[in-house]
C-alpha cells in the first residue's frame, strides 16, 4: 500500500484529529505541512477549493482527493477498517449514531472552541461577551458529553470508536483557552474520565505526543 498523502499544518487541531484516525488504522501515511500562505496558492486550491487543511491525496484509490476532516474520517473508516476495530457494521444503529456524534463534533465542537480561540487570540480588539458566548458553547457541549457519558464508557456501542477520538484535539485546548472560566475535571467528571481513556490509546497518545504550536496569548 502506497502512503496516503495528509495536507497538514503544525499547529492545527482537525489534521490531528484525522492522523490520529490513520495511527489507528496503521495506515501509511506522509505528512506536507503547509505554511496560511500555502494554503491559497493555486496549487493547494486544486486539492481543497477551500483553502484548509486537513486534505488528502490516496494514491490508493486513483489519487483521489478530500477535504473537511470529518468527510476524510468516514472515507477512512469505510475504505480502511475491514475489521471494524474502530467503526461499526455498515447501516447498524451504531454506523448511524457513531455518524451522528461525528457530525456533532463537526458541527458544534470544532467551529465553537475555534471561535473562543479567535475572539480570545486572533481578533483586532478584544470583546468579551463575543470571548463569552464561546465560552459558553465550551461548557455546552461539555455539559452534552458529560451528561451521556455518565453511564457509559464509550459513546457508541460499548467501545472506543472514531466518534469517540475526534473530540479529543480540541478539548486539548480547553486549559488554554479558557482555564480561568472552566476546569474540566472538577466541573465534568464523566468527560474528563472519558478524555482519559481516550488519550491513553497509543495511537491517540503519539499524536498527543506531538507539540502543537499555540498562538501567543493577547497581551493584557
Amino acid at each position: 500500500m502506497q502512503p496516503i498523502v495528509l495536507y497538514s499544518h503544525h499547529a492545527g487541531p482537525n489534521p490531528k484529529k484525522v492522523r490520529m484516525i490513520l495511527e489507528e488504522l496503521s495506515l501509511p501515511y506522509e505528512c506536507h505541512f503547509l505554511e496560511f500562505p500555502e494554503m491559497k496558492m493555486a496549487e493547494f486550491l486544486k486539492i481543497n477549493p477551500n483553502g484548509r487543511v486537513p486534505a488528502i491525496t490516496d494514491p490508493n484509490n486513483g489519487g483521489l482527493t478530500l477535504w473537511e476532516s470529518g468527510a476524510i474520517i468516514e472515507y477512512l473508516i469505510e475504505t480502511y477498517d475491514i475489521s471494524r476495530s474502530i467503526s461499526f457494521p455498515s447501516f447498524t444503529t451504531e454506523w448511524f449514531q457513531a455518524k451522528q456524534w461525528l457530525h456533532f463534533q463537526m458541527s458544534g465542537q470544532g467551529p465553537y472552541f475555534g471561535q473562543a480561540v479567535w475572539f480570545k487570540v486572533h481578533h483586532p480588539e478584544y470583546i468579551q461577551s463575543c470571548y463569552s458566548r464561546y465560552v459558553n458553547e465550551i461548557r455546552r457541549v461539555a455539559g452534552v458529553l458529560d451528561r451521556v457519558l455518565q453511564d457509559k464508557d464509550y459513546l457508541v456501542g460499548g467501545k472506543c470508536s472514531y466518534a469517540d477520538i475526534s473530540f479529543v484535539i480540541w478539548f486539548q485546548f480547553v486549559p488554554w483557552v479558557a482555564g480561568e472560566y472552566i476546569n474540566l475535571k472538577t466541573d465534568y467528571p464523566h468527560l474528563t474520565y472519558w478524555l482519559n481513556r481516550v488519550e491513553d490509546r497509543p495511537a491517540v497518545k503519539k499524536i498527543l505526543d506531538i507539540d502543537t504550536k499555540l498562538p501567543e496569548k493577547r497581551a493584557s
